[in-house]
């Protein structure tokens, strides 16, 4: 990637990833490993860290440091932050790489190619381009891809049989039709699939690159970043598994999903499933690739200096605004989306007055003085109310529609879902003013005052994975117990609201 230091695309990546792991476990079905951390070896990291005059591991201390404050800012609820220059990572890459070469899949071979140095890969020919600055300068070439600038390099290298592999992806993704999504990124991955594959650079030589893993028993080569990063994945929960002899499967080998941007779908799609097809290993079960952020409809550039700062934006808007923001515009992953402080404050407004607004409306002291003392309704009858049986219905349908929508990773969708019944509950909130005693016969306002309740209970389960600390807070003022804020709950009409608490300010 073209930045050290974490920007809106790794926030979206750890929002997104979080959202599905929260949601995991409010379904209640399996216990849920989430792994994220930094990728710290290779020739950008070791160039940079050059650059400020930084000894390379003591750079990366940094580095890794801004991450896990940035994970821990946008409240991202990972079990395991793993760093690539631990021990047992690179124990793990260097297992795997004799694994490899005792099954003849590694060998020495010349290669030559245009490196980029920030996307830390080789392009072809037919994959760079020429650029002529236009100022008496020299002309230069840059990935027609990624747009990174680009050199021409010949070495001696290890390299790895990946033509092998070819015809058993291409079949894997041919049999699974929701292997990768959205569906374009697999039908880019076919096309690839379609035309015989090179084999794999695997290695660089020490002389160029010292800050990576060691080639085993040939310290003249270091392993490339990229071979060691996709490792992650396995190492971070506990390759080699020599102890349990399963594959992984009880360490939770394979991953139900892995989401990355589309600028490493290539990595994700092609070489780490043939590394895994080579280690006997069962590839990832999904692989959700976004779609980039631009910033006012252009490409973020560190040169132009219109890189959105995450940091910033949520000591600006607050963590579940930014969440909230992320999912419902960047949720849908097909194509390029904007970040702007404009549609920021949109969307900000939008949930304020959608979930904050509904809750404050709704527990609003003339209203409760109005129906203190009276018997509230069970909520299972509140569907043979002819004022609240389309709310009822609509609540009644929510967590399966939201589940549904999860399960085929429509984020956004979800998202719409929720709010759009948060919508018609303060819709009908403003038609029937419960809290006007000449407007509404007090049985009306009970009625819908407790239906409005439940869809406050019902909305603020299904949120706890889009904004976590807004909904949940809803939940504490509802008394909601921590045993009840699952989607087995959410489905149930059959409960008891409690006590409500003193009313605070939601957002």
């Amino acid at each position: 990637m073209p930045f050290l230091l974490p920007h809106i695309g790794h926030l979206h990546s750890l929002v997104i990833a979080d959202i599905f792991a929260r949601f995991e476990r409010i379904s209640g079905e399996r216990p849920v490993q989430f792994i994220t951390g930094t990728d710290e070896h290779g020739l950008k990291i070791q160039r940079a860290a050059q650059a400020k005059g930084m000894a390379p591991l003591a750079f990366c201390d940094e580095l890794s440091e801004s991450f896990r404050d940035l994970a821990k800012k946008a409240d991202i609820s990972s079990t395991m932050f793993l760093r690539t220059t631990e021990r047992k990572h690179c124990n793990a890459v260097q297992h795997m790489w004799r694994t490899l070469d005792e099954k003849g899949l590694i060998y020495k071979g010349q290669h030559a190619g245009w490196y980029s140095v920030s996307d830390e890969c080789f392009y072809t020919d037919l994959q760079v381009t020429e650029v002529d600055p236009g100022t008496g300068n020299d002309k230069y070439y840059v990935s027609s891809e990624t747009g990174s600038r680009v050199e021409w390099q010949e070495e001696n290298n290890y390299k790895f049989r990946l033509s092998y592999f070819r015809s058993i992806l291409a079949q894997h993704y041919k049999a699974y039709e929701d292997a990768i999504y959205p569906p374009q990124y697999r039908a880019e991955i076919l096309g690839v699939l379609s035309e015989p594959l090179e084999d794999l650079s695997i290695s660089r030589p020490s002389s160029r690159l010292t800050w990576g893993v060691p080639v085993p028993g040939d310290p003249e080569h270091t392993i490339y970043v990229w071979i060691d990063a996709l490792m992650v994945y396995l190492s971070s929960i506990g390759y080699p598994w020599t102890s349990s002899g399963d594959n992984g499967l009880s360490s939770g080998w394979p991953p139900d999903i892995q989401v990355i941007g589309k600028d490493i779908l290539r990595f994700h799609a092609i070489y780490l499933p043939a590394m895994l097809a080579a280690l006997d290993l069962p590839f990832s079960k999904r692989l959700l690739s976004h779609s980039h952020w631009t910033v006012d409809k252009h490409k973020m550039s560190k040169s132009v200096g219109n890189v959105a700062d995450p940091i910033q934006a949520i000591d600006e808007y607050g963590v579940d605004i930014v969440r909230y923001y992320l999912a419902r515009v960047g949720g849908r992953f097909k194509d390029d989306v904007d970040w702007s402080h404009e549609q920021l404050q949109k969307h900000s407004k939008e949930i304020m007055a959608a979930f904050g607004n509904l809750y404050s409306r709704n527990v609003g002291q003339k209203i409760l003085s109005r129906l203190n003392g009276q018997i509230q309704p069970k909520i299972e009858d509140l569907h043979r109310h002819r004022i609240t049986t389309a709310l009822m219905s609509d609540l009644q349908e929510l967590p399966n529609s939201v589940h549904e929508h999860m399960q085929r990773l429509e984020v956004a969708d979800a998202l719409d879902r929720i709010v759009t019944t948060l919508q018609k509950a303060n819709l009908l909130v403003t038609q029937t003013s419960p809290w006007n005693d000449r407007a509404t016969p007090v049985e009306v306002a009970l009625s819908v005052h407790t239906v409005v309740l439940h869809a406050l209970r019902v909305c603020g389960i299904l949120l706890q994975p889009f904004i976590p600390s807004k909904a949940s807070l809803v939940l504490d003022q509802l008394s909601i117990p921590e045993n009840e804020r699952n989607l087995n709950f959410a489905n149930s009409r059959n409960v008891t609201l409690g006590e409500l608490l003193p009313r605070v300010q939601i957002f």
